[in-house]
């Protein structure tokens, strides 16, 4: 096919359909019409950083110097503010030179570290249902993803070892997430003991992706799969200051791990970028090394809009199971409607209620039966949107 044809190029062409385009566009237009949507469809948060972070920012812009190519792996004061936050919340120590990786947030950090280690057609192992990046940044790098279904931690396991044992190739890479996006589904460090095993008896790469390590709840703090002995040997770990410190716009994440998995990241993003804006990366530093109250804020009111969600949407006649971590509940669509599937469920959704979800088979075919919601309304719009629920459900 020449350039100028109308087919798809070669990596567009292995990427399906985006599900949400269909809800998205239904919301666009409800929205040019002046109509009010009630939105949990996109894990955007809508809470402000604390106020020492964006003075910071100001400060650090004021200064003519700042405003030249920054470093792609990221300054240094930033990476070894990381390593701090590390060694208080899961005494891991980290060496900042070799062990650790600015990203322009988890998501390209991901991305890119599929582009540095796979080759094309190597297998990759994925939960199912994951957060889309997950899958499709080893299809875009050329790779096919073996989905393994998460009904249990120690399921997911066997089968992650079966499929070592059948998969032609054998897999190259695992790509573990807990708290989970979509499903926030928890894990502890013996699940991350067993998973680093099977990794160094399979020869396989772990890749944890950490978003949601401080949204958490009932006082449980998810582990890091760095905390066990031999992990930086074969795995490395993405996280994220978007959810944890309200920044998803400033585009600041992290990989600490494996020194070899992280020198091959660092050297694709040499070619690709210089890192994010200076003022930014300091201003990160403020966050990381500053006070934490807002961490704290953070979490209470997630946790507090989970408890409005679970109740009033339990009330309007939609039983939603209440997430033990994350922004995220994974509600099961009701039977009555289960027929539908996600992605109609979620269009007569927002069609006849004004409230706008995700449907689930965005994050894999067997998140069919669910439908995602973010915690990024306030409680009184929850209220709202449970009360519009009711017609719905009791029709």
């Amino acid at each position: 096919m020449g350039q100028t044809g109308n087919d798809p190029f070669y990596r567009e062409r292995r990427l399906p359909p985006y599900v949400f385009a269909e809800v998205n566009r239904m919301k666009a237009a409800w929205r040019k019409e002046g109509r009010d949507i009630i939105d949990f469809g996109m894990g955007n948060p809508d809470l402000a950083p604390a106020p020492h972070i964006v003075e910071k920012l100001k400060e650090v812009a004021g200064d003519p110097r700042a405003h030249r190519y920054s470093a792609s792996q990221g300054v240094p004061a930033l990476r070894r503010a990381f390593t701090r936050y590390y060694e208080r919340r899961f005494d891991v120590g980290l060496n900042p030179e070799t062990e650790v990786c600015v990203t322009l947030g988890s998501k390209e950090g991901l991305a890119n570290l599929a582009q540095a280690i796979t080759a094309p057609g190597d297998v990759i192992i994925v939960p199912d249902p994951s957060y889309p990046i997950h899958m499709f940044g080893f299809i875009i790098a050329g790779a096919a993803v073996r989905a393994v279904s998460f009904s249990s931690p120690e399921q997911f396991l066997a089968d992650a070892v079966t499929a070592c044992r059948r998969s032609v190739p054998a897999p190259s890479a695992m790509v573990l997430n807990f708290p989970s996006n979509p499903t926030a589904q928890v894990v502890d460090l013996d699940f991350y003991r067993e998973a680093v095993k099977v990794a160094k008896a399979n020869d396989i790469v772990l890749i944890s992706d950490l978003a949601y390590s401080e949204i958490y709840f009932d006082g449980n703090p998810p582990p890091s799969i760095l905390q066990v002995e031999g992990a930086r040997e074969v795995a490395v770990e993405f996280t994220s200051m978007s959810k944890t410190y309200s920044m998803p716009g400033w585009r600041i994440g992290f990989a600490a791990g494996s020194a070899r998995l992280i020198a091959a990241l660092k050297r694709v993003k040499s070619y690709l970028d210089y890192g994010a804006f200076t003022p930014v990366q300091i201003a990160a530093v403020a966050a990381l090394d500053g006070p934490q109250d807002h961490v704290a804020f953070a979490r209470e009111t997630y946790q507090k809009r989970r408890d409005v969600l679970v109740e009033s949407f339990g009330r309007a006649g939609f039983d939603i199971p209440s997430p033990p971590a994350t922004m995220f509940a994974w509600a099961p669509i009701p039977e009555r409607f289960a027929h539908m599937g996600s992605v109609e469920f979620a269009k007569d959704l927002l069609d006849k209620t004004g409230v706008a979800v995700a449907p689930g088979l965005g994050f894999g075919e067997r998140g069919d039966t669910h439908i995602r919601l973010a915690l990024v309304e306030n409680e009184q719009r929850i209220r709202q949107a449970a009360r519009n629920l009711k017609g719905y459900f009791s029709a």
